[in-house]
């Protein structure tokens, strides 16, 4: 067969399939490195807002957080992108560095809405009880709120994560060499349009499949540990 010839060529022949290992390694990269960025932005703002409901000198710090928050959300993960790379990181020799930093600033809007979400779920009624044990606000939230608010944040952070990967996808934009502009290389290096296509949308979804079923086991047992 003609495809099993060329795929043969590209891949086992000229030896292309080494470039989609590193193109993996960055986009997992830039996911996990965003992701922690995300989670650090969405917590600090969060439980910024969770205070500032009841504390008048957050209110500055809570219209930062809204502004934050409106222009991350309302600007185009690949426009940002380009404005890190080439406006306001215009000499850097660490692109991939970048797309860290880019993606999590984005990510950390978002986040930041799940986080709040998990820390309203949990009973107002806490704090107080942390608060009449002689715990300060800040340590009642880490020991007391955030520790039950995780069961719900989790799963979702975990839909985070495979958004990301996705988004990642623009990076080659760049010229960081992720896992797409990989197999755009191998295409454009040989003249294979479709091998390289098809293999890089099976890891994408082999990836996301992956991390779909973890997520679903990890709210089932998390339910299970609810229920006991």
């Amino acid at each position: 067969m003609a495809w099993l010839n060329k795929l043969n060529d590209t891949f086992i022949v000229k030896g292309y399939w080494r470039l989609i290992p590193d193109g993996l390694k960055n986009t997992l990269i830039i996911t996990l490195g965003a992701l922690a960025i995300g989670v650090l932005i969405g917590t600090l703002i969060a439980v910024v807002k969770y205070f500032a409901e009841e504390n008048p000198r957050l209110k500055i710090a809570n219209i930062l957080c809204d502004v934050y928050t409106t222009v991350i959300r309302g600007i185009p993960m690949m426009v940002l992108l380009l404005v890190m790379v080439y406006v306001i990181f215009s000499g850097t020799r660490n692109p991939l560095a970048v797309c860290i930093f880019a993606f999590g600033l984005n990510s950390g809007a978002y986040v930041a809405e799940i986080i709040r979400s998990g820390i309203s779920s949990v009973d107002r009624g806490q704090m107080e009880a942390g608060r009449s044990l002689g715990l300060s606000s800040v340590q009642t939230m880490r020991k007391i709120i955030l520790p039950q608010a995780i069961r719900v944040i989790l799963p979702a952070i975990g839909n985070e994560m495979i958004a990301l990967i996705k988004e990642t996808s623009v990076a080659g934009y760049v010229g960081v060499f992720d896992l797409t502009s990989r197999g755009n290389q191998i295409r454009t290096l040989t003249y294979d349009q479709m091998n390289p296509l098809i293999l890089v949308a099976l890891i994408y979804l082999i990836l996301v499949f992956s991390l779909t079923k973890l997520i679903a086991l990890l709210e089932r047992r998390m339910s299970a540990g609810v229920k006991r």
